[in-house]
């Protein structure tokens, strides 16, 4: 084989199990011989189900072998962060609130990929209860970036984003309440997906908040992260926020590009205190959109200056919400810097979080049809700088990592991450590109055609 079976896509992957010239059974074994190998330098796994792997491999190769195909994940390894429930596995959230609870059942996700043919090989680090952007944790210890292992991988999916840039699985699974999917995706080299509010079920995930949560893939490229949401999107009547839109195949539209796009880029905000090299490769990306038959138009993005005050206003006080038995009856066993924004969940007074509320209401309709009433996607930096060293990453790291994420998650609207350059140091850079609600299509579509056009996506950390 001309490519380790590890770096293979889902989709190249799927293709040779489909054919026979690749057994799950080995991919598998090819997966959780690099996780034995290098998930020591990494920290990206917290659960290794190792021996349900091989079980579930060998069950899908006698499945293929009889003609009974699935699709394009059968026989496919994945991982999920560790806030995802995976029936008789711990679901510890990365602190020791929840060491000792084992799911029950599984998530709806953990389900859908099950019933795809996907073979879960276990739960990945985060950041504590997913309250964070950088993935340091006091507890499990921080995952490390596999371009640099000094430095952060960015949160709070920060085990999915070490596990599938360093090839230790083919998807990780995250969720995105602040940019969780879109930074690690950034920050390690990959493409990461949030898809629209309530297009895929949060049912079975331990909730952060639940205005603002979002679910979706990490994945080494576009078409894998397509293939992906195809899986796990739809309605399920068991989340109350689950959206009965129609879901398009995404594979149809996937390689019909971007020309005639009309690519909105921002006129402030997005472009402050953005590093010199993310700043630089954010340009280049967007002339390769213009290249590539985009139209680019600048606008001013609406009521902006209030929209993060607004996200924080109502997820720090549902977080609290979640979590106040825990912060009453044992505050020591958080780490400091989640229970420092615990403490601010708590002081927010009910008027603040109404009145984000309605803002919310408002800043919808008004990007709605302001905004998108006239572009196609909004292009901006995924972050506003690169993964920095682990003993430097602060509240002002978290600050510059959640800036340009975050209003797309009080929007809803669906967001993705993929690679634009690195910086002078080898580290990785991402690029936004922000669709309609409910259109991913779109979203993918142009990250697939810009990703096509060039070689980033293709590049190896040197692990």
């Amino acid at each position: 084989m001309a490519t380790d079976p590890h770096w293979l896509s889902i989709a190249e992957a799927a293709q040779m199990i489909e054919r026979r010239e690749l057994s799950p059974v080995d991919l598998v074994d090819a997966c959780l011989e690099r996780v034995e190998a290098l998930d020591g330098r990494l920290n990206a796994f917290i659960t290794v189900l190792a021996a349900e792997a091989r079980v579930a491999a060998r069950e899908a190769a006698d499945e293929i072998a009889n003609g009974e195909y699935r699709g394009p994940l059968h026989g496919i390894p994945v991982a999920l962060k560790d806030i995802f429930a995976v029936a008789g596995a711990p679901m510890t959230a990365a602190s020791l609130i929840f060491r000792d609870v084992v799911s029950e059942e599984d998530s709806e996700v953990t389900r859908r990929l099950r019933a795809a043919g996907a073979i879960v090989l276990g739960t990945l680090n985060l950041h504590e209860i997913a309250l964070g952007a950088t993935g340091i944790n006091p507890h499990t210890g921080p995952a490390r970036n596999p371009w640099n292992t000094d430095h952060i991988t960015g949160g709070s999916s920060s085990g999915a984003g070490a596990a599938v840039a360093a090839g230790l699985c083919f998807a990780g699974m995250g969720t995105d309440t602040g940019g969780s999917i879109r930074i690690p995706a950034a920050l390690c080299g990959i493409a990461g997906l949030k898809p629209t509010f309530g297009r895929v079920s949060r049912r079975g995930l331990l909730p952060l908040s639940w205005s603002l949560d979002h679910a979706g893939p990490l994945t080494r490229n576009v078409e894998d992260a397509a293939i992906v949401l195809q899986a796990i999107a739809g309605n399920d009547a068991g989340d109350p926020a689950s959206s009965q839109a129609d879901v398009p195949n995404y594979s149809v539209t996937l390689g019909d590009g971007v020309r005639g796009l009309r690519v909105g880029v921002p006129d402030r905000y997005f472009g402050d205190g953005v590093d010199a090299d993310v700043d630089e490769a954010f340009r280049g990306a967007v002339r390769q959109l213009e290249g590539l038959g985009a139209e680019l138009r600048e606008f001013t993005p609406p009521h902006i200056d209030e929209m993060p005050d607004a996200t924080a206003a109502i997820m720090l006080p549902e977080a609290f919400t979640v979590h106040q038995s825990a912060m009453r009856e044992r505050p020591e066993d958080i780490g400091e810097d989640v229970r420092y924004r615990l403490e601010l969940g708590a002081a927010y007074p009910a008027a603040e979080y109404i009145q984000a509320l309605r803002l919310r209401e408002m800043v919808v309709e008004t990007w709605r049809k302001d905004v998108f009433g006239e572009i196609d996607l909004v292009a901006t930096s995924t972050a506003t700088v690169a993964a920095r060293p682990i003993d430097q990453s602060d509240l002002s790291t978290t600050l510059s990592l959640i800036r340009n994420t975050n209003p797309f998650n009080l929007l809803g609207t669906p967001a993705i991450s993929v690679p634009c350059g690195f910086t002078g140091e080898g580290l990785p850079i991402g690029l936004q590109l922000v669709g309609r609600w409910f259109d991913e299509a779109t979203v993918l579509r142009a990250a697939h055609a810009y990703e096509s056009a060039t070689d980033w996506h293709s590049r190896r950390p040197p692990l």
